[in-house]
């Protein structure tokens, strides 16, 4: 099987992308409209058992996938959402077991944000102590109460009391709806200089809503609820590393193939170089790496999550791509059980 360094290797292949070094995305191109907010985040994990415990368990979240890494398929790519993996809720994992962990810094998401009800911090502050979640800090951000912590692996998270989220929770693994995550509220870059990435943003949609203490923040008009994004600019905070708890891509949703190929070749045609599509199954994908370093993915809402298991029922199977279907004897010897 696939050694540590050769894993890395693989997970962090799309790297090659690297942009330009200049644009024209926001000077005098038209703005994109196919963008809706966020689609998922992907990140990495030390142990598959400890992070599916997390995410189920303590922040109840549903399972609504359990495949492996396309380019190392050694490895689990676990991803947790609502009861059907709405885009806009899915959080993903490649868990590597004792890979080190990230360092925090620049050229990277600094934190991922979920969206639950106004007046529920009672509760996720008890459930969380409980659960001896580390990190617990109450503040507030552009007028709104947040609650922070952090991960297995020192992840950057916060939940965020929003009124009246329309979107139905996953209530499966025993959170009720008066407290239940709805989805990603928003997730934040942090970035040495954030003008040019700034433009990019702009140039795919989104628009400024406010800047306060070194964070600007935009949004997408009538978005998918998950749909804004700050940028904290830290021009004396040296380059991340990627590792357990650091987010590896941060993807985009837009609603099907044509719209994805819309927005590639705009991207495409002011200087940046995008990857071909790519098919992940549940979605399928492009890739390109952001003036300031963060690797963005723009990802389609088709097909689904349950293109290969009743609703259900997702999350449950071993799923394998077909280019791996002859590994499963082997996988399933292999991979940690994610339940003891």
């Amino acid at each position: 099987m696939r050694s540590p360094p050769l894993f890395y290797a693989a997970v962090v292949v799309i790297a090659k992308y690297k942009p330009e070094k200049a644009h024209g995305a926001g000077k005098g191109f038209d703005m994109l409209d196919q963008i809706k907010g966020l689609h998922h985040v992907t990140s990495m994990a030390a142990s598959a058992r400890t992070n599916n415990r997390f995410f189920t368990d303590t922040l109840g979240l549903r399972r609504v996938k359990k495949t492996v890494n396309f380019d190392a398929p050694d490895v689990y790519h676990l991803y947790y959402g609502d009861e059907v993996g709405t885009p806009g809720s899915v959080m993903t994992y490649f868990p590597f077991p004792h890979i080190a962990r990230g360092r925090p810094g620049t050229g990277e998401v600094g934190t991922t944000l979920f969206s639950v009800p106004e007046g529920s911090f009672g509760y996720w502050t008890d459930r969380l102590t409980k659960a001896g979640v580390e990190g617990l800090k109450m503040d507030a951000a552009f007028g709104e109460n947040r609650l922070q912590f952090a991960g297995p692996d020192g992840d950057g998270f916060a939940l965020v009391e929003v009124r009246d989220d329309p979107r139905e929770p996953w209530t499966g693994n025993g959170i009720g709806e008066d407290h239940a995550i709805r989805g990603f509220h928003s997730a934040s870059l942090r970035l040495r200089d954030e003008g040019a990435t700034a433009e990019l943003l702009k140039f795919m949609g989104y628009q400024p809503i406010d800047a306060k203490d070194g964070i600007l923040r935009l949004g997408v008009p009538g978005g998918n609820g998950a749909d804004v994004i700050d940028i904290e600019t830290m021009p004396n905070v040296s380059g991340g590393r990627l590792g357990a708890g650091s987010v590896h891509h941060i993807a985009f949703a837009v609603e099907n193939r044509t719209k994805q190929l819309e927005v590639r070749k705009a991207l495409m045609d002011t200087g940046y170089n995008v990857t071909p599509v790519i098919d992940r199954d549940y979605f399928w994908a492009i890739y390109f790496r952001t003036p300031g370093g963060v690797l963005f993915e723009i990802a389609t809402n088709e097909p689904g999550f349950d293109r290969d298991e009743d609703t259900a029922h997702l999350g449950e199977a071993l799923k394998l791509p077909a280019q791996h279907a002859h590994l499963r004897s082997m996988l399933e010897e292999h991979l940690e059980p994610l339940e003891a």
